[in-house]
Formats: C-alpha cells, sequence, structure tokens
C-alpha cells in the first residue's frame, strides 16, 4: 500500500492507497515542533486504529509547505519503507507544466490539487482550498498551471479577529442563517463565512471574466464541506483532493 501525506501549517492528512481506492483516512493537527521519532509512534498508531502496521506500507509520497517537518517526515518515511519517499517539487515529475514567474514559489498542495483537478475535471478548471489560507488556483486547458490568488483562511481571519477585538468572544464557524445578524454571534460568522464566500466568488468571477469561460470550481480542504454550500460558483467537493493528487504524482514517477 502506498502512504500520501499532506503537511500543511494547521493540519496534516494521510491517507492509505490499495490500488486507485483510498482506505485509511486521517487529519491530524499539525505540530512544528515534533521530531521524527514522535511522528513515527503517531503513524503506528494511526495504523493500528486501522488495523493496520507499519509493513502494509510499501511506498510513500510526500508534499509539504512545513520545511522543517517535511524532513522529518522523509526519515519516517524511509525507516517504515527502507526507502526514500518521493517528495513533491524540483526533480519530480508531475505532468503539469508551471507557468508562474517563479516555479519554485508554487506550494506543492497547490499543485497536486491542480493535478488531480485536471484529472478529475479536465481544464481549464479552478481549485478552491479552505486551509490556514484560502488560495484559488488555476489550472488551464493545456493542463497548465497558470497561478491563481491567495487569501487568508476563514480560522485565520477568526484568529486575528478575536485577538484584536477584546470584547469579541470566540464563535463557532458555521453560517448564520441570515446576513443581516441580530446578535453578536450571528453578526460574527456573517462577516467571517458569508464574508469569506463572497470572497471567493467575487474571485472566481473574475477569474472567468479573465480565462473566457465559466469554468468547474472544485473545494477541498478541512472547511470545504462547510465553505462549498454557501459559495454560489462552486459546483464540486473534494476533501481528498489533495490525496489523490499526491497518488497521481506517485504513479507517473513509480
Amino acid at each position: 500500500m502506498i502512504l500520501a501525506v499532506d503537511v500543511g501549517n494547521t493540519h496534516t492528512v494521510l491517507g492509505m492507497f490499495e490500488g486507485h481506492e483510498l482506505g485509511g483516512h486521517w487529519r491530524i493537527s499539525t505540530n512544528h515542533a515534533l521530531t521524527a521519532d514522535e511522528l513515527r509512534v503517531k503513524v503506528g498508531g494511526l495504523l493500528a486504529a486501522d488495523g493496520r502496521g507499519p509493513m502494509d506500507v510499501q511506498r510513500v509520497v510526500i508534499c509539504s509547505v512545513v520545511p522543517k517537518l517535511g524532513a522529518a517526515w522523509e526519515e519516517v518515511a524511509e525507516s517504515l519503507t527502507g526507502r526514500a519517499p518521493m517528495v513533491v517539487g524540483p526533480g519530480l515529475k508531475t505532468g503539469m507544466p508551471i507557468r508562474y514567474d517563479n516555479p519554485h514559489e508554487v506550494g506543492a498542495d497547490r499543485i497536486v490539487n491542480g493535478v488531480a483537478a485536471f484529472e478529475a475535471f479536465g481544464g481549464p478548471v479552478i481549485v478552491v482550498d479552505f486551509g490556514t489560507a484560502t488560495t484559488l488556483d488555476v489550472v488551464d486547458g493545456d493542463g497548465a498551471y497558470v497561478g491563481g490568488a491567495i487569501a487568508p483562511g476563514v480560522e485565520t481571519s477568526a484568529e486575528a479577529l478575536f485577538s484584536k477585538a477584546a470584547r469579541l468572544s470566540k464563535v463557532d464557524l458555521e453560517p448564520p442563517d441570515k446576513v443581516v445578524g441580530t446578535n453578536t454571534r450571528t453578526s460574527v460568522q456573517a462577516g467571517l463565512m458569508l464574508g469569506e464566500a463572497v470572497m471567493v466568488d467575487g474571485l472566481v468571477r473574475r477569474m472567468w471574466e479573465e480565462l473566457g469561460s465559466k469554468t468547474p470550481v472544485v473545494a477541498t480542504g478541512g472547511l470545504a464541506p462547510v465553505m462549498a454550500p454557501i459559495c454560489e460558483t462552486v459546483g464540486h467537493v473534494d476533501v481528498d483532493l489533495t490525496l489523490r493528487g499526491l497518488m497521481l504524482v506517485y504513479e507517473r514517477n513509480a
């Protein structure tokens, strides 16, 4: 089986693939201070909870936006399989040309999302990833990554708001029934949740104008199931898009 690992700033998502089938699937908090030994214990526990063991892992493929943890995960992968993992980055074939001013600036997760989205929907296609940052990425009709937009994620915006506004208390991140809040809780929820949705819809519509057509829009990330229904432009949700992209990259290099 192949273990796919997506190391994000807030969460790390892991998935076990048997062929094209995604079996075990886990989401854990990203702790920048963890060592390879501590990560190895975590992985062992997750595998055991799913009735598996380290011997079931034949190869590991990784994308990481946290350099320090990326190195630790590489060490874990090699200890599990006895082989160096595939790491999304320079030198690894993704099958996706990158038409960015500086290709090295593009996060590995954004490229992997684009690979999976193009495989599923063709191009042009837009991916909206609701994570620590809300990113919108565009893949053109030729299957090339051409760029996108980056904005603060919902949780990031909420943390900034609550840390700076002394009289505002934390609220659950769930969309309110209406825009005009009648108390502080629903007013904050309207600003955070509906405001984020309006921003995404506005950016997508401007991207459509630049592309000259209304392309498919697929949402991913931990908050995608909550945010997608309140976005008018998002037509598809796949919370496992990054993992599927990692598996595609693995197959293209294996």
